[in-house]
């Protein structure tokens, strides 16, 4: 139909069904587990490719049936009011899930897929910076739980008086990191503080940073002698639930000096492995970082470090607003995103990222 002949170029459907259909036919030979490790990989990827345009023929099957509900309404004579209603809500369902498998085909990163690793840590603001990583972390986990993902929380740092000075979980689900990734960067809070006592407006900063958890599925070269492994009690409120065993750990990559640390199991065996997944992430995701400003470096390319470069701004006073300052995406709903509605920002960021990504 012609509402898709753009999505040709974009979601390239027949190159994806022809793959498909070769596949299907060396999947059905019969000497294909000679070579197991090859058959797993042939039928890894033909499942993937399945599983990829499924909701692309979904949607067209929609289509098509909201053609013939409109070819039906105008053949009839009687009351259509009923049927213009149940119309309009199925288009209104499609839209949204037109905009969300629009979403998910700017998702081609190699890691896009993976559950995402994210680490708050408060800038500059004092308390407010502290409070302010609490309500990020928060907003994500409500974003998370919206669409039905799981969070685990890897360890929290509590400040001296309210909030905390750096957390790091883990959101597990399909595109996670590919959504997330959008979050990456300096965020800005304005508000009148409610730890002055003055009342008066507090303007304080959180970075975020986006990992995509690669799991055992990329392995990092990691020496054993440069790494430093400490295990310590893990933090708590106290109770009957307090932590009596040495079961947190904390692991320094001395070369690099990158520290990770995991508290959130009582098994020290598994804080370590969890530990170790989340530094191979971030040893692999800094040579990727250093590659990147070597080639910005190349091409003149200058980036300042200064506080005017916040990537998003959360305005709570004198007006209400949230602004993304890459994408330009706004907002006065600040309840809204605060409560997780973090998504317009997200379908703003990805195309950027793609354009831009193109420019450079």
């Amino acid at each position: 139909m012609c509402v898709w002949s753009s999505w040709e170029v974009i979601f390239d459907l027949a190159s994806r069904l022809k793959e498909i259909e070769e596949l299907d036919v060396s999947a059905a030979n019969p000497d294909l587990w000679l070579d197991a490790a090859s058959a797993q990989v042939l039928l890894q990827r033909l499942s993937k490719l399945k599983e990829g345009i499924a909701p692309y023929q979904s949607l067209e099957s929609r289509i098509e049936d909201i053609a013939v509900m409109c070819d039906l309404l105008s053949e009839e004579v009687d009351d259509q009011s009923s049927g213009l209603l149940d119309l309009e809500a199925e288009l209104q369902k499609l839209k949204v899930d037109m905009d969300a498998f629009a979403l998910a085909t700017l998702l081609s990163g190699e890691h896009d897929s993976s559950d995402a690793i994210m680490e708050i840590k408060a800038g500059a603001g004092g308390t407010d910076a502290c409070d302010w990583v609490t309500m990020l972390q928060k907003m994500y986990l409500r974003w998370a739980e919206n669409h039905g993902y799981r969070c685990d929380v890897l360890e929290e740092s509590e400040a001296e008086v309210a909030g905390l000075k750096s957390t790091t979980f883990i959101i597990h689900g399909k595109n996670a990191y590919g959504y997330m990734k959008a979050e990456i960067g300096v965020h800005r809070l304005v508000r009148i503080s409610p730890f002055d006592a003055a009342k008066r407006r507090q303007t304080s900063f959180a970075s975020v940073e986006v990992l995509p958890d690669i799991g055992e599925d990329v392995s990092v070269d990691i020496n054993p002698d440069d790494l430093r492994i400490d295990y310590y009690r893990s933090s708590g409120a106290g109770g009957q639930h307090v932590n009596k065993t040495d079961s947190a750990v904390r692991i320094t990559h001395i070369p690099t000096n990158v520290v990770v640390t995991c508290q959130n199991e009582r098994s020290q065996h598994k804080n370590k492995a969890t530990a170790m997944h989340v530094l191979m992430a971030r040893l692999m995701e800094r040579e990727k970082r250093e590659s990147e400003e070597r080639t910005a470096k190349l091409r003149g390319e200058t980036k300042s470090n200064e506080w005017g470069n916040q990537d998003r701004s959360y305005v709570f006073q004198p007006y209400t607003m949230v602004k993304d300052h890459r994408t330009g995406q706004e907002t006065g709903d600040v309840i809204g995103v605060m409560n997780g509605n973090i998504d317009p920002f997200i379908q703003a960021y990805l195309p950027w990222k793609q354009n831009r990504d193109k420019e450079l």
